[in-house]
């Protein structure tokens, strides 16, 4: 795989997995185009809240707006320039605040497989 530069543009953002709030992911490297991690964007609409067990390592960096991630009782908030790490296994509550939220991410392995696996 040569070196690509990836734009939220280059999404196709759809609805999450498993959820039916205004919380949208899309990926743009995956297993299709043969890199060994998923890469993509998320966009999060005001007052969503998201609950999951996290299947992957799975690294969230906050482009626009603000999230809190709730885990094993604590938050972190986190706005733009900064990251959220949530390890495999983790059960997390993500909450977007009222400007909402656009992030990119990055999983290891592929969040896809795994969830094909766990189903």
């Amino acid at each position: 795989m040569k070196a690509r530069k990836l734009a939220i543009s280059d999404a196709s953002l759809e609805r999450s997995p498993g959820q039916d709030g205004e919380i949208f992911a899309g990926n743009v490297i995956d297993q299709r185009h043969g890199g060994p991690v998923t890469i993509g964007f998320g966009r999060y609409a005001p007052n969503q809240t998201l609950e999951e067990t996290i299947k992957v390592d799975d690294v969230m960096i906050v482009l626009e707006g603000k999230l809190s991630v709730m885990s094993q009782g604590s938050t972190v908030t986190a706005g733009p320039h900064e990251i959220v790490y949530m390890p495999k296994g983790e059960t997390v509550t993500i909450r977007s605040h009222e400007q909402g939220a656009v992030t990119a991410y990055v999983t290891y392995p592929h969040w896809q497989e795994a969830g094909d696996d766990a189903a």
